[in-house]
This record gives structure tokens, C-alpha cells and sequence, in this order.
């Protein structure tokens, strides 16, 4: 019969064994920033478009959109949502890209919740 190399003896329990240190590393996950997309009220674009911008954009309800829209022209702006960065950043790219196609100044921002 063939012995193993280490046999019960070779193992050690005691303090150099490796098992004998526990760390203990507790990961807290903390929630990434949010950012708050905002419209920005102009004298030029039109109502219905902000709403169309609402309604495509954040898939708003066209009530929704509507009180929303009236917020920026009442308040010169509006928190349209609360998203991570790279949401918030994409949203306020399609926005402002989606304006200039259709030749209007409108301006969609964001800043840290």
C-alpha cells in the first residue's frame, strides 16, 4: 500500500496554521449618486414639443407630460427624473440632440441629487 507524502501527523492545528486567521471584511454597497434631469424653460420652443419630448423621452403619460411642461413654463424649469449618471447623462444627450434636429433651443440639464 502506498502512503501519501503527509500523513496525520504532518498536519498541524496550531497557531502557524493558515486556517487559524479569519478575516472578517464586511462590504457595505453603497448606492450610486442619482442625478436629477431637468427642463429648462425658453420663449421658443413650442408646448406640444416639450410634451412630444416628455412622452418619447421618459415615457411620461401625456397627462404627466402635460403638468410637467406647464411647471416649466410657470417655474422656468422642472425636475423631469432621478436617475444613476450614465442614465441621466444618455437622457439629457437624446434630448438636447433630439431639439437641435428639430431646430429648438430647448435645454435639458442635469446635477446631482
Amino acid at each position: 500500500m502506498n502512503q501519501s507524502p503527509f500523513t496525520m501527523s504532518d498536519k498541524t492545528d496550531g497557531p502557524g496554521n493558515d486556517a487559524d486567521i479569519l478575516t472578517k471584511t464586511k462590504s457595505k454597497t453603497q448606492r450610486p449618486p442619482m442625478y436629477k434631469v431637468m427642463l429648462l424653460n425658453d420663449d421658443y420652443t413650442p408646448m406640444e414639443f416639450v410634451v412630444h419630448v416628455l412622452e418619447r423621452f421618459f415615457g411620461l403619460n401625456h397627462a404627466q407630460a402635460f403638468d410637467i411642461m406647464l411647471t416649466v413654463h410657470k417655474k422656468g424649469l422642472a425636475v423631469v427624473g432621478v436617475f444613476s449618471f450614465e442614465v441621466a447623462e444618455t437622457k439629457v444627450a437624446q434630448v438636447m440632440d433630439f431639439a437641435r434636429r428639430h431646430q429648438h433651443p430647448l435645454q435639458c440639464t442635469m446635477e446631482k441629487d
